[in-house]
């Protein structure tokens, strides 16, 4: 157990059941009534932010939380199944967990993060850029441009479709940034 003078950026606690991270807080101690502090919660399960008060003093229960290496190993239709790469436990993950799934391919390194206590996966994180090649893309036509920053639509290996500069061939080896799906550069 913990209390709000316990309180700092990314702190790990149970909210309504829930696991949060603080993302910001502030202690306020107005001139009339009783000091409280202001925080800002990141929802682990689902990533949303949630805005609470609480008074000062008040008791918090804090969690354990743990980031692991994985590798994906392959999908079986139902669920991923990943790998850790310092026990070689295996683990699988259902569709929905996953986000950005589409750009995943197999031996992809993945960090999962874990509720200690109740060996319970909250997310599974692609690292912020990954290659991948192109697969398909229009080939360009000289002069159909109005405007410098020209894209097209190119499919990429693990079936993915992102939008890139229209220089980008079929057989081009491009990073991806897994955050906003946007292209990165050639490699």
């Amino acid at each position: 157990m913990a209390t709000t003078a316990d309180f700092k950026n990314g702190l790990y606690l149970k909210y309504n059941d829930k696991p949060c991270m603080i993302v910001w807080f502030q202690h306020v101690k107005p001139g009339k009534g009783p000091a409280f502090v202001k925080t800002k919660l990141r929802n682990l399960e689902n990533g949303r932010i949630l805005e609470n008060t609480f008074t000062a003093g008040a008791k918090i229960e804090t969690i354990d939380v743990e980031r692991r290496p994985y590798q994906f190993l392959y999908d079986d239709g139902e669920a991923f199944n990943f790998m850790h790469e310092e026990t070689y436990e295996q683990i699988t993950l259902p569709h929905e967990a996953v986000e950005n799934a589409d750009l995943m391919k197999e031996g992809q390194h993945v960090e999962m993060m874990f509720v200690v206590d109740e060996e319970r996966c909250l997310t599974c994180e692609l690292p912020t850029y990954v290659t991948l090649e192109v697969t398909y893309s229009e080939p360009a036509v000289k002069g159909n441009t109005a405007s410098t920053s020209a894209l097209k639509e190119v499919t990429l290996e693990t079936g993915a479709k992102i939008m890139v500069p229209l220089f980008i061939n079929t057989g081009d080896v491009i990073t991806v940034n897994t955050t906003d799906r946007s292209y990165g550069q050639r490699v």
